[in-house]
């Protein structure tokens, strides 16, 4: 999926989400629910981490380039963990799983100021070579290692 250019202050900027989301559900109410996927070796809920991920897909879907939009009214991870294996030699093992559902709440105002602030910094000042900058450092040291320029 790929969204219209994300809008940076009052204006299209050049830049969009583009991205796949794991599960899409069509509720009655014609609103969607986006769903991630998760194997974790615990059952801890990691939807905080997870949230700017799924608030993107959301916008896109709901601000296509091309087809209908969507709305979203649903977000949330499901999430695998291991219980215990079961079987035995002659059958064959397998994996006995917890599934979690972990619900996370809409917030397109945090995602828009976080992709504001990313809008900012690429769209700014590069930094000179020898500055300070300590990922001007690292793509430096990066070049000679593999002897691009």
């Amino acid at each position: 999926m790929k969204s219209i250019p994300i809008p940076f202050n009052g204006n299209p900027s050049p830049y969009a989400i583009r991205g796949k989301y794991d599960l899409l559900m069509e509720f009655t109410d014609g609103t969607y629910g986006i769903i991630d996927c998760k194997f974790q070796g615990k059952d801890n809920d990691k939807s905080e981490f997870y949230a700017p991920q799924l608030e993107a897909y959301a916008f896109a879907l709901e601000n296509p380039a091309s087809g209908n939009p969507m709305k979203i009214s649903v977000m949330g991870l499901l999430v695998w963990s291991p219980k215990k294996p079961v079987g035995n030699p002659d059958s064959g093992f397998n994996l006995e799983l917890n599934s979690s559902w972990f619900p996370i709440k809409r917030d397109p105002d945090a995602l828009q100021s976080r992709l504001g602030e990313f809008i900012t910094m690429i769209s700014g000042p590069t930094p000179t070579k020898d500055s300070s900058c300590e990922t001007c450092k690292f793509i430096s040291d990066r070049r000679e290692v593999f002897g691009a320029e």
